[in-house]
This record gives C-alpha cells, structure tokens and sequence, in this order.
C-alpha cells in the first residue's frame, strides 16, 4: 500500500472515531466537561411525560411555555422562555410574574390555541405544556421541538412543577424552592392562629364566571391545595363538587356557599358573569362570612389562572395578610 493511502486511511479512522465519540456524548447527559455551553447543548436526558419518555436537552436554551402554569414554573426556577401562550379573555401576560420577565416574551396565541407558525419561528429547543391543553397537538409540537407535557394542570400543580425541573435541568433549584413554600405555609399556619384555629374555620372560593353558572370550588384544585396545606376547614357542599372540582350554582342558591370565610374572584366581566347582582342580594348578604365582613375579593389570575410557586408564595402572603391582619 502507497504511503498516500496509508495517509488516507488513517485520516478516515481518525474522522469515523471522532464521529463516534461526538454521538456518544450526544447521547449522554453527563456530558459536561470539555465542551463548555456546546457539549451541554448537545447533551440530552430522557424526560417520562403524560405522552411517554422523551429526550430533552440537558440545558435547554429557547423554551416554548403554552399555559401560565409551565410560565410560572420556568420563570421561578430562573429559566427565561422565549414564548408563551396567553389567556383567551385577556391580552399579555399574568401581571403578578415579573415585568422584567414577561416583556421579554413572544405571544405564540391563546391557551389551548397556540400558533404553530409562530411557535417554530422561535426555533425552540423545548416546548413544555399539558394533554389536557395540547393533547391533540402533539405530533405537530413535537415536529417543532421535544416536548414535554403533564396530565392535567391545577391540581397537580406540584407534581407538573417536578416534570418542569427535570425538563429544565434544574432539580437542584427545585428543591430549595418547595422547602421554601413548605417553611411559608408553617408561618402563614401559624399566622392566623395554628393548626387548631385554622381547622375549625371553613373556608369556601367563589368564582363568578361569564357564560357559566357560579362555580364554589371544591377540593381538588390549586386554591384546594393551598387550603389543605394550611390545614383549613372546608363546608359540606365542596364534598359534593364534580370530580372534586366544583359545585356549580345559581345566584338563587348562592346561599350554598355559606362558610366562616368566603375569598372570591371574577372571569371576565363581573356584570355579565353576574358578580355585580349576587353580591348585591340578600342571600349573599346573609351569608355567615359576609356578616362577619371576611368575604374577599381577589385577582382572579393570580388566584386561579397563577398554578406555580410564584403564584403560591403571593397568595399564602395575601391570605396571611386578611386572615391574621
């Protein structure tokens, strides 16, 4: 064999390994020394999501959020998305999230309607939403980027935000953050009275809804987390809530949410969705807690649409402060 073809075959070798070695460190997500930013770009994890396992990058760079929950999640553990979804009653963002944040985001559409268009001009690396948000979306998402997706959202806020850390590569973060929410509960806890106190006063959430009957919240729902958290009694009537989500009225039968403590918000307009005329009536009038004077109106995105940890530390604050003030 000519030198020049030794040359050549030696040459090859040396290409065809460092091809091996680059798919190999492609493959791992323990990739993180010699390469800097680049290998930890190319590194990836596998992710178990509500659609199976999925690979994700180690350190994900452009990340897509399609509902206020994954929105919440990111920004909390310091993750800046390059889009996100917003309300379909409400332009922008949820105002109670960083401004400094949220004005650096794309509007890639409306929750539950994001546009596909819009999404892969972002070029994101990772797209995080739910099945019950883009279920039927997901073969289209995942063309655009890897993307990951929980159940459901509300309820499982806590669990969704696990998947969200593992997502992001931020585990680490993530536990500091629910240490500080379990330390956060204790003080509100202890804030309005203890344990004791906190059990024996029942609380009920009236949310008042435009084109829909009114809705008193039961158990299995983020505002139901935050009151089991804080050990908070709870009515008769949220026991009969569907699916434990709610127990749906009428104004004539508003009497039903009776309760020590009523919080309450409004989706859309308050006349319209019939805030304005019930809270005007004599049943809500004779309502236990609106004789006492401990009904309270609060933001409904920050309240309802908030789902995550930056959401939950404003509102244990906001309920210290009415409860204990």
């Amino acid at each position: 064999m000519s030198s020049a073809l030794r040359r050549r075959g030696i040459t090859l070798g040396a290409l065809a390994l460092t091809g091996a070695l680059a798919l190999t460190a492609c493959g791992s997500s323990d990739s993180d020394s010699g390469g800097g930013d680049r290998a930890d770009a190319a590194a990836t994890h596998t992710v178990k999501t509500a659609m199976g396992d999925v690979k994700v990058p180690v350190t994900p760079k452009r990340v897509v959020v399609l509902d206020t929950g994954e929105l919440d999640s990111a920004l909390t553990l310091g993750v800046q998305p390059v889009g996100a979804t917003h309300s379909a009653t409400e332009d922008g963002f949820p105002a109670y999230l960083p401004a400094e944040k949220t004005k650096k985001l794309t509007e890639v559409g409306e929750i539950a309607n994001p546009n596909m268009e819009t999404v892969a001009s972002l070029k994101p690396d990772l797209i995080l939403t739910s099945k019950v948000r883009d279920g039927d979306r997901y073969e289209q998402l995942s063309a655009i980027a890897p993307t990951v997706m929980t159940e459901s959202t509300g309820t499982a806020w806590k669990e969704n935000f696990q998947v969200h850390a593992e997502a992001l590569g931020k585990q680490p973060e993530a536990k500091k953050i629910v240490a500080a929410y379990d330390a956060h509960v204790a003080k509100v806890t202890a804030a309005i009275g203890g344990k004791e106190k906190a059990a024996a006063t029942d609380v009920n959430f009236v949310r008042f809804v435009e084109g829909a009957d009114i809705r008193i919240y039961g158990k299995q729902n983020y505002i139901g987390s935050f009151l089991a958290d804080l050990g908070m009694g709870r009515p008769a009537i949220t026991d009969k809530a569907k699916d434990g989500f709610s127990y749906d009225v009428s104004p004539e039968k508003i009497d039903l949410a009776d309760a020590d403590v009523v919080f309450t918000s409004t989706y859309g307009d308050p006349d319209k969705a019939g805030a304005t005329k019930t809270m005007k009536s004599g049943l809500w009038k004779g309502l236990t807690a609106s004789k006492n004077g401990k009904v309270f109106k609060v933001d409904d995105r920050l309240w309802i649409a908030g789902i995550g940890y930056t959401a939950a530390g404003q509102i244990l604050d906001e309920f210290q402060t009415k409860l204990a003030g």
